[in-house]
């Protein structure tokens, strides 16, 4: 990689009168591991005065190259590119028949013995060994130019060893990360294939009228490890199946749709990042939209409120409503409100939570009561648990509202009725 195709905040560290504060240095940026791999192999190429800096894995009797820096184009290295094991410098240093420190190429006969010496050609070498904290062996960090360099000495080897280690650590953490990843991937996809899921539905009810107007669709895992949705979702998140995850669970709610009374509704959590994979219009194609009102569910900003919008404005034509889950929880509930523009605005559990004896939490309700009702939209108040938390969000106006005092979820197996005290009776 000559120079000037280096990114940019790589000439941060282009000189280096310290390694080991350029470690620390690389250590503190706000970098992939990539990255600070690809930064460590400059640094010490020109640290070193070398012309080519590469970290190999050895796989299957293969020295892979999976980091580069230098003029490499000419010695055609590319990364993923491979060589036999055995006709590398490589193996020689790790084996012994080669130091580790070569000054120059053409002085050792096991080198010249070998053909790339004399075809680069090879002038000077350095390569230590890259092992993780357990012993093994990964691969090779490597140094070397085509000239012979006289004033190499232990002092540069020993560097390059401490950029080893260094590399090494990142290597390792990478190497763990993949290995959590996989097995997280394999256990979400288990759920999804063995459908270790199930959707129970909360009532959400009329507080002036007494009576039921809709159910919130709440999932549920029984796959192992024991623990809430949300840790579920955020995993799958992280491995890039919480679009899949979600889907399969809102279509396992539709199901319940059909025994639901025809007066009511059927609220459906989504993340924004489900919303832009578009598979969401696909799964609620010849839905009854007017029945149905989507949950925003994200507690950070959106990174493109705009396509958010643009995506579900065709639904909303056709009946979809949207709802802003979580309000007051943090500002990013405050920013979907603002740019989405939500028919419906869901109070959060920490805000009516001992609403009846913190003012501030009933300050902020009220303030987001009054706000709905000057923008047109509807209020919902969720985890409501006592007859207090209750009376003073009859007290601020809210209309509808759920929680265990009001009804606990519950599983739907076939048709059912709604009771005034928001239980299901079978019809």
């Amino acid at each position: 990689m000559s120079d000037d195709l280096k990114p940019n905040h790589i000439d941060r560290f282009t000189v280096i009168d310290d390694p080991v504060s350029i470690l620390l240095r690389l250590e503190a940026a706000n970098l992939s591991v990539s990255e600070m791999l690809t930064e460590a192999l400059h640094a010490v190429r020109m640290h070193l005065g070398m012309e080519v800096a590469f970290i190999s894995e050895f796989r299957g009797g293969s020295r892979v190259f999976r980091y580069l820096d230098g003029n490499f184009v000419p010695l055609q290295l590319t990364i993923g590119g491979s060589d036999p094991l055995e006709d590398s410098y490589c193996q020689r240093v790790l084996d012994g028949r080669l130091p580790e420190l070569i000054q120059d190429a053409a002085l050792l006969p096991e080198a010249l013995a070998m053909p790339v010496t004399k075809a680069l050609p090879v002038g000077a070498h350095l390569s230590v060994p890259l092992r993780f904290s357990d012993g093994r062996l990964y691969g090779t960090f490597c140094c070397f130019s085509t000239t012979a360099d006289g004033t190499l000495n232990e002092r540069d080897l020993n560097t390059l060893r401490l950029f080893a280690a260094f590399a090494g650590r990142l290597l390792e953490r990478h190497a763990l990360s993949e290995m959590r990843c996989a097995e997280i991937h394999s256990r979400i996809q288990s759920v999804l294939e063995g459908r270790a899921y199930s959707v129970i539905y909360q009532p959400i009810i009329h507080l002036l009228e007494n009576r039921i107007v809709g159910y919130e669709a709440l999932a549920r895992f029984s796959a192992t490890p024991a623990r809430t949705p949300d840790l579920w979702f955020a995993e799958a998140a992280s491995v890039g199946l919480q679009a899949e995850l979600e889907i399969a669970l809102i279509e396992e709610a539709l199901k319940g749709l059909t025994f639901l009374p025809e007066q009511t509704y059927m609220s459906l959590n989504v993340s924004p990042a489900t919303v832009l994979t578009g598979g969401l219009a696909a799964t609620l194609a010849r839905q009854p939209l007017d029945r149905l009102i989507l949950e925003i569910t994200e507690h950070v900003s959106i990174g493109d409120y705009e396509t958010v919008a643009n995506v579900l404005e065709p639904l909303r034509e056709q009946g979809l409503r949207l709802a802003v889950d979580d309000a007051g929880a943090g500002f990013a509930s405050f920013r979907h409100i603002l740019k989405l523009k939500p028919d419906v605005i869901k109070l959060d559990g920490s805000l009516i939570r001992d609403i009846d004896r913190d003012i501030e939490c009933r300050a902020l309700a009220a303030a987001l009561i009054r706000f709905a009702e000057e923008t047109g939209s509807k209020v919902v108040a969720e985890c409501i648990e006592t007859e207090a938390e209750l009376a003073v969000l009859r007290e601020l106006k809210v209309n509808k509202a759920q929680g265990f005092l009001l009804g606990r979820p519950a599983p739907i197996t076939g048709p059912v009725s709604a009771a005034v005290d928001g239980s299901f009776v079978a019809r």
